[in-house]
């Protein structure tokens, strides 16, 4: 029973002990307070102060001890007769069921009573344990404190045994023994060996032997057992400290960490009789006694006599040879006086004890303190070598923590450790739980300029009865074919192979370096290509092994990306993927900053590798790329430790976007984590979403395949400065010289191209002074040997030539392509003895050696902008090359590091720290990127997306280092309140930047521009505040370089002292632009560097070179997101400047250097292109000039030709513009783009890309902005584009159009657009206001059949209707009723048939409408209402339907389509059912405008015109949507002051909240998948329970949208939440539905409804639909204008269409996006509707301003008017050019030139104009 259980005990109690013990425990407690006196009483008060862990206190000094001593964990008293008294914390040893009835049938006590006083109990014994421990420990004795002596004396006495109740109080979990019989009688036999060693103790109090019984004890106790070695290690430890000068409490710590929680009654023994103890010892020792009398000897002046025995000589020539031995090392030893006067050192813990406790140690003489441990183990009598009994006790001794453990730790089945206890979670725990222990055997030694850590060669980890190693004839043929060079795969691999290959489960494979993980991820690369294989590869009969199986890939199915950290490690990666599966076709290719692949590759591409940045880059995009994300099957990411540096946090953001996506898409993603050995492995795991018992795989350092001897050299001194680098080149030599001297080769790696030679050249020097240059020396030459040398000798590189002859060589990246390979062949060919390279070699070239050096560990990093560390990362890649399997059974592998960096780089090399997040420095960032991204849109989502990362799971294990109190983890321990402030930080700091829309009171989140263009950019949110700050709409380039240079991503660039000299050198010679400040501003050194890049500088000191590099490529990111932010703003010369920057940056010259430097134009031929002063030669003189001219301009005829091909290969663009007025403010742009250039595919490559933006007359504001594409194909063809643009009165004189290449610089071309002419349409807005009349009841129409008719559907009519009522059912007058989608516009155009009906019942009505839809929708409403009660007939004339004549005859109803009737009017004297017309609807008639406009008014011209020949009155009804021009329109119609009615947008049964969201994106696919979330979020909030309709564009659409919206369904708690049907309902549905898209999403409540639907399939949609079964409708815009199912709300997803005759995406018509919006609102059952209108972000404006304001009516006529005349001449109806004006004066045409002359061309607006213009 462990004694530290008490406390626990107790609070266990209150839960679960038997009433009867409450009840006794009560009175017990009762009794302590209130003192009541009795033999039991005060046995129990004393008892009561025993603690867990301060149980067995410091006893009294010298024979005076108290006698309630004991050494077990229970102790129990002797009576005066010998008998064993009842123990304390035991049971009466008669354990007789009598006891146990009288304990049971004892009464029971208040239980919520016995709580509080147990509660108040505890802390009373609390304070009495800390107060009895106090008196202990400072070597008072029981009688000090009353309880204790009154418990010690009744003991002594001999009491009889207490009662029952007093033995249950302290360990009452006791009596709940099975085995209590058992356990008290080992408690006796405990007792008796307690009391033998208690006599022996008393014979020898404190001295050797008790010492080491004692320790014996505390070893036994951890479960090692009887363990001399041990025992004599911690003998050695504890003396060591006892002996120290240190005082009580310093090394209390350390003690309590050797003897362990369970012996305290030890350590109170120690600390309080620590000077009797080492009084004691040093008497007995002969050793201590000697060296005593060696020093008194020494220090009396004089001659002495002494006389020595034998054994005194040999022990004085041990300690002068341990003298002699610390003297070589140049160990400076301390000396202090210990509590018995004795000299003392502390220890030097290198088995994981504290490590800061160099200050303690202070001056003394060094005889004495020779080898402090060495010293000690001969006081004590041991031998010397102690050190590895330790390590061995401490390697075996299982981690303790702070309060007794419930259960042991986890164990999983795949975690392989070659030493005891690792199993646990990484290296071993140090007692304290806060720090990782050393490997067993390490070593330390201390010299006088430098520390040296030894850790030995790591045990090769012992094989368990189930592993077998994998043969490659056993798999599959995928594998088998793949995996061709191999006999079978390695341990680590074999033992992973079934996991890998075998199921889809996530991996995390924690190994050592140089172990197989990239087959472990080929393995699971070719898991993934399996399942898109045809056959399976397991199904495969692969008999002719000679030839590769015949296996088919679906290649476009999938995509695998895999992260490397690194870009040189992502090439190999490459380089190996792409051969071992070319066999496949499978293609791998490298995606990061350096290597782009163009969209064409993307989709060619399998594998894709790339660093965490770059896909950071790829998936933070919501539009762009979210066709290849979601391809992606498996992602791999390599070196997953890198969590733990400033990297970690992108690694950390892709992981957790990638689970999300998971989950939200319900897409099936495999994560494979690969790393080197990591301490908490288990919480990774977690991260990674890994199984731990399946898919966790650790292996520690036993596993390396060539195991390592690690040594951590510290040198001391600062890093950087000449001292250190002359000893640390000093320190490099000893290490390589005693390597070669024993024939090995070693590599020194270094950190700078120039130091590879310096270092090379040093230890040549150093091995010559020394005399040991032989042992560098190449062996005897061969012919093989001669050739090699012979190929050196030739080598340009002087150098190596001299360096090679002595043994030496150097590899960097800065040599030839053809040096480095020699030096490689060299260096694996034995010709080099010594290779000093850089890292690059380390990534780059397998290329292994004995030994490895790293010699310093500061690398200059060009993003901070300073030294700093080399990464755990390098060091482990460098370590790897370490050891040869073929040759050696181990490596060396050396740090040399300045001593304050050797305790880190030993902690992270060795994994002593568990890897912790760095998410929160860049959460902010994070969250934009989510934000826009769609993934967060408000705060409780982001609380969700933090607990997918990994600073989430390291918070919970490890609050205090995320500034989180236990109080905190108590109360919330999931977080959600303190993840919620975080996201609520974060995201007012984004609001207060603008980056974000953030609505405090709702927790809204919703991304703005600013925000999407620093997610796009990968732009710090510090750099915004810097830009918004700073940011002018008038800018120079002076001006955009200064703001460039402010960003936070250049605030780390610092100037060193040796680079000023250069700065100010560049500063002169490079910069064209002012630098304000001095060069040692970091801004300004910026500038310097980025304009010393453009003017193409030459930078000497390599630092510079590297900032100057970082500078550029960070530059031209920032300067591009620079050009969009002003564009966003509409700055027009902000955004040109920003743009030319850019260009320059990428192209490395300045905007006014000439143009043709962008060609490979030789130097002196550009030269004379620009005259001494400067100016160049104008471009447009250029494009002029033949080649003779040219070739005369550069005074060099022959070079003229290619000169003119340059000249016209530079992209140039001709501008022309057509401007028309729409309205008073609007203008309609029509610009035609024409290329004029001659394209070259090395020059042009695949695509150019221009901006084109319209500026006003200031270039100031920028009116309108889109990019233009040209491709080779087509790039000849014009590119027309049509947009509006706003203007004020009064009128600017002109605005200006410009045209910038992206990527050219100078290729730009501005147009003027004069407003010289323009004439604005005149304003006559007419509006009819809705009165507030009483509605009309259906018995206003006076007839019972109408009535009938109506009452079917309502009783009243509503507003629009009542106020048209009478005009329509009661006059003859034509009428046009202007009114929105959805007013009752029908029951208008049946008012009035039912008027033409009682006038003129013998006479057809016609009713036009412009759509077939539209047509079919009225047949069917009509036919099934109307036709039947009214006794009417009806019939359909489309393209689809032609009925015979008769039947029209005898119709009395004719719906049609504009076209149809215009081809049967165009006959009218033939046709007398065209004559005998009373009335014509025209539905919709504001299409005039539109392609059928022109149809619709020769119509309506052709109906009057009719009617004026016949002498007879055909009544015209017009509906339409809210107009701006109605009064025009009702002219045409012949309205005069009665039957105009054209009421306000807003007027409309269901109020209309209409939302008008922005999009960014060129692209539309993926403009188009970037709304699908918003559009559900919209649903969630609008509209959770009513019907939603979603328009899109086109029949593709209607599925991606809907297979998006159930993918976002599948994250919901009831998937099917849509869907308002029972099982069996939708299943016979299901049955009748043919197409299998629309049955997916019909089961999840969403229909789809578009033309490529069987119609059975359609009708099925509507009827659901309509009767509230499923609750979206996916539908393209015909739905709109053919079916009339109205939405509580309705999306439009984007407002684009493609157009076939265009080749390109088109708006729709402004009148079908408001037909759309109509379909909101449902007047029987909402209050209000709304409407949601996606569009790209460049449209918003227009939507804004049409969609509140009435559309204005013009005619397009003119467009088609040949056609129109020569149908009207055909038929006979045009007989003269008379003829011709006369018909075009009945058009609306006629009436519109006049009001909007410069729409239609008319230059001059008056009569004659107007006629010359007709």
């Amino acid at each position: 029973m462990n004694s530290s259980a008490s406390f626990g005990d107790l609070l266990r109690l209150r839960d679960s002990r038997r009433e009867a013990l409450l009840e006794q425990r009560a009175k017990i407690i009762e009794s302590v307070h209130t003192g009541s006196a009795g033999p039991g009483s005060a046995k129990v008060s004393a008892l009561a102060t025993a603690d867990a862990k301060d149980k067995g206190k410091g006893k009294g000094k010298g024979k005076g001890k108290s006698e309630e001593e004991g050494s077990g964990p229970l102790f129990s008293q002797r009576s005066g007769d010998g008998s064993l008294c009842k123990d304390t914390y035991a049971m009466p040893l008669s354990s007789s069921p009598s006891s146990a009835d009288a304990i049971a049938s004892a009464s029971l006590g208040s239980v919520s009573a016995f709580i509080n006083d147990i509660m108040l109990g505890i802390e009373a014994e609390r304070s009495q344990r800390q107060a009895f421990l106090s008196i202990m420990q400072k070597g008072g004795t029981s009688n000090e404190y009353p309880s204790m002596s009154a418990s010690a004396s009744s003991m002594q006495q001999g009491s009889s045994e207490p009662d029952a109740a007093s033995l249950l109080v302290p360990m009452p979990e006791i009596l709940l023994r099975s085995d209590l019989a058992e356990y008290v009688g080992r408690l006796q036999a405990d007792r008796e060996v307690a009391d033998r060693q208690r006599v022996a103790g008393e014979s020898s109090a404190y001295g050797r032997q008790w010492l080491i019984d004692r320790c014996r004890q505390a070893v036994a106790s951890t479960g090692v057992g009887a363990n001399e070695e041990a025992t004599e290690a911690m003998c050695t430890e504890v003396f060591s400290l006892l002996r120290s000068d240190r005082n009580d409490n310093d090394i209390q710590g350390q003690l309590l960490e050797l003897v362990g929680y369970d012996n305290m009654e030890f350590l109170s023994d120690l600390v309080s009789k620590r000077a009797a103890i080492v009084d004691k010892i040093t008497q007995e020792s002969d050793y201590a006694r000697v060296a005593d009398a060696m020093r008194a000897s020494r220090k009396r002046p004089g001659a002495q006599a002494t006389v020595r025995s034998e054994k005194d000589l040999a022990i004085e020539k041990q300690i002068l040879k341990s003298q002699r031995r610390a003297k070589s090392k140049g160990k400076g030893k301390d000396k202090g006086k210990g509590k018995g006067g004795q000299t003392a050192e502390h220890s030097d813990d290198d088995a994981g004890n504290d490590a800061g406790n160099d200050d303690g140690d202070v001056d003394g003489d060094v005889d004495v303190n020779v080898g402090d441990r060495e010293h000690v183990a001969r006081i004590l009598g041991f031998g010397a070598d102690l050190k590895r009994a330790r390590e061995t006790q401490l390697s075996q001794r299982p981690a303790e923590v702070l309060r007794p453990e419930t259960k042991g730790p986890e164990k999983y089945p795949n975690v392989y450790t070659s030493t005891p206890g690792a199993s646990r979670g990484g290296n071993m725990l140090s007692m304290f739980g806060s720090r990782y222990m050393l490997p067993v055997g390490t070593a330390r030694e201390e010299f006088a300029d430098h520390e040296e850590i030894t850790i030995p060669v790591s045990k090769a980890a012992p094989r368990r009865s189930t592993e077998e190693p994998v043969m490659i004839e056993d798999m599959d043929p995928l594998c088998r074919y793949t995996f061709r060079k191999y006999t079978s795969l390695n341990r680590i691999q074999s033992i992973i192979y079934p996991t890998a290959y075998g199921t889809n489960e996530n991996i995390l494979l924690s190994a050592p370096t140089g172990a197989g993980k990239t087959d472990v991820a080929l393995l699971t690369i070719l898991r993934a290509i399996s399942q898109y294989c045809s056959p399976s590869p397991g199904e495969l009969e692969w008999l002719d092994t000679s030839r590769k199986p015949q296996l088919a890939v679906a290649k476009a199915d999938f995509k695998i990306v895999y992260v490397a950290p690194m870009k040189a490690l992502a090439a190999e990666v490459v380089e190996k993927y792409q051969s071992r599966l070319q066999w496949l076709g499978i293609q791998c290719r490298e995606l990061t900053g350096d290597m782009q692949l163009t969209k064409a590759e993307i989709n060619a591409t399998q594998i894709i590798v790339t660093t965490p940045e770059k896909w950071d880059v790829v998936t933070r995009k919501s539009s762009g790329d979210m066709e290849l994300v979601d391809k992606v099957k498996l992602l791999i990411v390599d070196e997953i430790h890198l969590l733990n540096e400033d990297r970690g946090s992108v690694i950390e953001t892709l992981i957790a976007r990638t689970q999300r996506q998971v989950e939200s898409r319900q897409s099936m993603i495999r994560l494979v984590g690969l790393s080197a050995t990591l301490p908490n492995y288990v919480d990774v795991s977690n991260f990674l979403g890994v199984n731990p018992y399946k898919g966790l795989f650790y292996f520690d350092a036993g596993f390396r395949p060539v195991p390592l001897e690690q040594h951590f050299v510290g040198v001391h001194g600062k890093a950087g400065t000449p001292a250190t680098a002359r000893l640390l080149n000093r320190v490099c030599y000893e290490r390589v010289h005693s390597l070669v001297a024993e024939g090995n080769q070693v590599m020194v790696f270094v950190h700078a191209r120039k130091d590879t030679v310096k270092t090379a050249q040093a230890l040549r020097e150093m091995a010559l002074a020394e005399g040991t240059l032989d042992d560098f020396a190449l062996p005897a030459d061969t012919v093989k040997n001669a050739a090699l040398a012979t190929r050196v000798s030739k080598s340009n590189n002087r150098e190596l030539r001299e360096l090679f002859t002595n043994g030496f060589a150097m590899h960097h990246a800065g040599m030839l392509r053809s040096d480095r390979s020699l030096v490689e062949e060299l260096f694996a060919k034995g010709q080099v003895r010594v290779l000093c390279c850089t890292s690059t070699l380390a990534w780059g070239v397998n290329l292994p050696a004995y030994a490895v050096v790293i010699k310093g560990t500061q690398v200059y990093d060009s993003q901070k902008g300073a030294f700093v560390d080399l990464s755990i990362l390098d060091v482990l890649q460098i370590f790897g090359r370490a050891g040869r399997p073929q040759y050696e059974s181990h490596g060396v592998g050396y740090i040399l590091t300045t001593h304050d960096k050797l305790s880190h780089y030993v902690s992270a090399i060795t994994m002593q720290h568990p890897i912790e997040s760095k998410f929160a420095f860049n959460m902010i960032d994070n969250l934009n990127a989510e934000i826009n991204l769609g993934t967060v849109t408000n705060v409780d989502e982001g609380v969700a997306w933090l607990g997918y990362t990994y600073m989430y799971i390291r918070m919970r294990k490890n609050p205090l280092a995320y500034g989180l109190s236990g109080d905190e983890m108590l109360d919330d321990p999931l977080l959600g309140q303190r993840r919620s402030e975080l996201i609520i930080a974060a995201a007012r700091e984004l609001n207060r930047l603008q980056m974000i829309v953030y609505d405090e009171a709702t927790g809204y989140l919703a991304p703005k521009d600013l925000g999407r263009i620093s997610a796009s950019y990968y732009l710090r949110h510090e750099s915004i505040e810097a830009f918004n700050k700073a940011m002018r709409p008038r800018m120079t380039e002076a001006d955009g370089i200064s703001m460039l240079c402010m960003s936070k991503e250049f605030e780390q660039i610092k100037t060193r002292n040796e680079e000023e000299k250069e700065l100010k050198q560049l500063l002169r010679t490079a910069c064209c632009c002012d630098v304000k400040g001095g060069v040692d501003n970091p801004h300004a050194k910026t500038s310097i560097l980025l304009q010393a890049a453009i003017s193409r500088s030459r930078i000497e000191d390599f630092a510079l070179v590297s900032d100057s590099a970082y500078v550029a490529q960070n530059g031209a990111r920032i300067i591009r997101a620079l050009f969009e932010i002003a564009l966003s703003r509409r700055w027009g010369p902000a955004a040109a400047v920003a743009l030319s920057l850019s260009k320059s940056i990428e192209k490395n010259m300045w905007p006014f250097e000439h143009p043709l430097k962008q060609f490979p134009i030789p130097h002196d031929i550009m030269r004379r292109l620009e005259n001494e002063s400067g100016v160049t030669v104008d471009m447009e003189r250029m494009y002029d000039m033949d080649s003779g001219e040219l070739g005369a301009l550069v005074r060099n005829h022959r070079y003229g030709a290619t000169l003119a091909t340059f000249v016209r290969q530079l992209p140039h663009l001709e501008l022309s513009a057509e401007i028309v007025p729409i309205t008073r403010g609007v203008l309609q742009v029509t610009l035609t783009v024409t290329s004029d250039f001659d394209w070259n595919d090395r020059a042009h490559g695949a695509a150019e890309a221009f901006w084109i933006w319209v500026e006003d007359a200031d270039n100031t504001e920028i009116y309108h902005t889109e990019s233009v594409i040209l491709r080779k194909r087509d790039y000849r063809e014009p590119k027309v584009s049509v947009f509006t643009i706003p203007v004020h009165e009064p009128l600017p004189a002109q605005i200006f159009i410009r045209a910038v290449s992206d990527r050219w610089v100078g290729a730009e071309t501005v147009t003027a657009v004069s407003f010289k002419h323009l004439m604005l349409p005149e304003h006559h807005e007419t509006h009819t206001d809705l009165l507030d009349l009483q509605p009309l009841p259906v018995t206003a129409l006076q007839d019972p059949v109408l009535e009938a008719i109506c009452s079917k559907r309502f009783t009243h009519f509503n507003p629009v209707q009542t106020q048209i009522f009478h005009t329509l059912y009661r006059q003859p007058y034509n009428a046009l009723v202007g009114a929105p989608t959805g007013s009752g516009k029908t029951i208008a155009a049946e008012l009035a048939m039912w008027w033409a009906f009682r006038e003129h019942p013998r006479q057809k009505v016609v009713y036009i409408a412009p759509l077939k839809a539209l047509v079919k929708e009225r047949v069917a409403d009509w036919g099934k209402r109307l036709t039947g009660p009214m006794g009417r007939t009806l019939v359909e004339m489309t393209g689809d339907v032609t009925p015979d004549p008769e039947s029209i005859r005898q119709a009395d109803i004719i719906i049609t389509t504009p076209e149809k009737w215009d081809g049967v009017s165009r006959a009218w004297h033939a046709r007398e059912y065209v004559q005998n017309v009373s009335l014509v609807i025209i539905d919709e008639i504001h299409l005039l405008g539109g392609d059928r406009g022109p149809i619709l008014e020769v119509i309506v011209s052709r109906m009057n015109h009719i009617a004026a020949q016949m002498g007879k009155t055909v009544r015209v009804v017009g509906l339409s949507t809210a107009l701006a021009n109605a009064r025009d329109l009702a002219d045409w119609l012949g309205i005069a002051k009665v039957g105009l009615y054209n009421f306000r947008h807003s007027v409309r049964p269901v109020p209309l909240e209409i939302y008008i969201d922005g999009f960014p994106g060129r692209h539309y696919c993926p403009r188009m998948a970037s709304m699908n979330r918003p559009a559900y979020r919209a649903i969630r909030m609008h509209s959770p329970q009513k019907p939603v309709i979603i328009f899109v564009s086109s029949r593709r659409q209607t599925r991606l949208t809907a297979q998006d919206l159930i993918a976002y369904c599948g994250v919901e708690d009831n998937p099917r939440h849509f869907l308002h049907m029972d099982d069996s309902e939708i299943d016979a549905v299901l049955e009748r539905t043919q197409d299998p898209n629309l049955r997916l999403s019909l089961s999840f409540g969403i229909g789809m409804h578009h033309a490529g639907l069987t119609e059975n399939d359609r009708k099925i949609c509507e009827q659901l639909f309509y009767d509230r079964k499923i609750q979206i409708l996916v539908a393209t815009s015909t739905l709109a204008w053919g079916v009339n199912l109205p939405a509580h709300l309705v999306i439009l997803k984007g407002t684009e269409f493609y157009d076939a005759k265009s080749k390109g995406y088109v708006d729709f018509p402004i009148t079908d996006v408001l037909q759309m919006i109509g379909r909101a609102g449902r007047p029987q059952f909402d209050d209000r509707a709304i409407a949601r209108i996606f569009v790209t972000d460049s449209k918003k404006e227009f939507y804004k301003k049409f969609l509140h304001e009435p559309f204005p009516v013009e005619s397009s006529l003119h467009q088609h008017l040949h056609e129109h005349i020569n149908a009207e001449i055909s038929s006979g109806a045009i007989k003269s050019a008379q003829d011709a004006v006369d018909y075009l004066s009945w058009t609306y045409l006629y009436r519109r030139l006049r009001q909007n002359p410069t729409y239609y061309g008319v230059d001059e607006p008056s009569e004659s104009g107007i006629n010359e213009y007709l």
